[in-house]
């Protein structure tokens, strides 16, 4: 059992992409332990009674945002299987650059970075691996090799004026997802979902409440995780099939009945990733293509880690499991079919 996640005493915590399913769940756990919560993004958040609205772009929002924290969570990236390498720069690289400076100079005393395994994750599969280092130059697709650099420059920031740490959640999901979980259940309710070499690779996952707590535990021990890198998982490696199954039976939807073999999706993926991006951006402002090879890989190729020097330097366990995850998930949905879109 982990010991009580508690920052010491009341802060004042600036959360960035607020408005997203784990940024918001970041933030109202900071709430719920009585910290003064700050949350920066495009839109309005649910619960932020004091929020900047913004663009990491612009350097007067960032300027607002920071003022008068003591600590910053930054979780706002542009997350998608597919998009222009610039895109990826403008906020993911130069975004953060900017944040990281901006907190600097208002005296911000401590920065995590929320980051991704993916930023270390060459293509090869990973079974009990420990977290790697970023490599932005062989990580797979534009969001990792985008996250992977924003994260080495996070870290190049760390000194005892001010302090950096990395979490790395992985494969995050749980009610409310529209990135896995609603993708999962509209594709599948189309029929439109094929299992990978028959859904056997096994993944590591983790669900939403132990991801917000294991960033929360990252600022809370900064001692202990400043200048570190550290994956955080369920912990509960399953076959890839399995876990999609589970999804599908927890939304109503049918699971998938067809496979399709692993080298042929990430054949296919690569030519429909080109496609996709040279009808022009119309497409991506409402969907993902069906398949990128970074998500054939994914789904095809294990990938699950060590969480021993993870629980050791957080000194915190996932409290909730994987089937207690789908079980909620399942009174989310309340057996409702989630109807596929188009």
């Amino acid at each position: 059992m982990s010991s009580p996640i508690q920052l010491a005493g009341p802060r004042r915590v600036l959360v960035t992409g607020a408005s997203g399913m784990l940024g918001g769940a970041v933030a109202q756990l900071l709430r719920d332990q009585g910290h003064h919560v700050r949350t920066f993004q495009r839109r309005p958040a649910p619960g932020s009674t004091d929020e900047v609205l913004g663009s990491l772009s612009n350097s007067a929002d960032i300027a607002r945002a920071v003022d008068s924290m003591d600590a910053v969570i930054h979780l706002a990236a542009k997350v998608s299987f597919t998009g222009h390498w610039d895109e990826f720069v403008a906020t993911n690289i130069d975004g953060t650059k900017h944040l990281l400076t901006a907190a600097q100079s208002a005296g911000v005393a401590d920065f995590v970075f929320v980051s991704s395994p993916s930023v270390a994750h060459l293509g090869q599969a990973l079974a009990g691996a420990s977290a790697g280092t970023a490599d932005p130059s062989r990580a797979r697709g534009n969001y990792a090799r985008s996250k992977a650099a924003a994260e080495l420059e996070a870290l190049s920031r760390n000194d005892e004026q001010f302090r950096v740490a990395a979490i790395r959640p992985h494969v995050v999901w749980g009610p409310g997802d529209t990135q896995l979980v609603e993708r999962v259940l509209q594709r599948a309710a189309a029929g439109r979902l094929p299992l990978l070499d028959n859904g056997a690779a096994l993944i590591d996952t983790t669900y939403i409440d132990n991801a917000a707590a294991a960033i929360v535990r990252g600022l809370e021990r900064m001692d202990e995780t400043q200048g570190r890198a550290l994956v955080v998982t369920n912990g509960e490696p399953r076959p890839v099939g399995e876990l999609i199954a589970g999804i599908c039976r927890a939304g109503g939807a049918p699971a998938p009945k067809f496979s399709v073999p692993g080298w042929l999706a990430r054949g296919a993926g690569s030519v429909i990733e080109r496609a996709w991006l040279a009808a022009g951006s119309r497409n991506l402002v409402h969907d993902e293509p069906p398949m990128t090879r970074f998500l054939a890989e994914q789904l095809s190729t294990a990938h699950w880690f060590d969480q021993r020097e993870t629980h050791r330097i957080l000194d915190w366990t996932p409290q909730v499991s994987i089937d207690q995850g789908l079980e909620k998930l399942a009174l989310h949905y309340g057996g409702t079919v989630l109807r596929p879109v188009g």
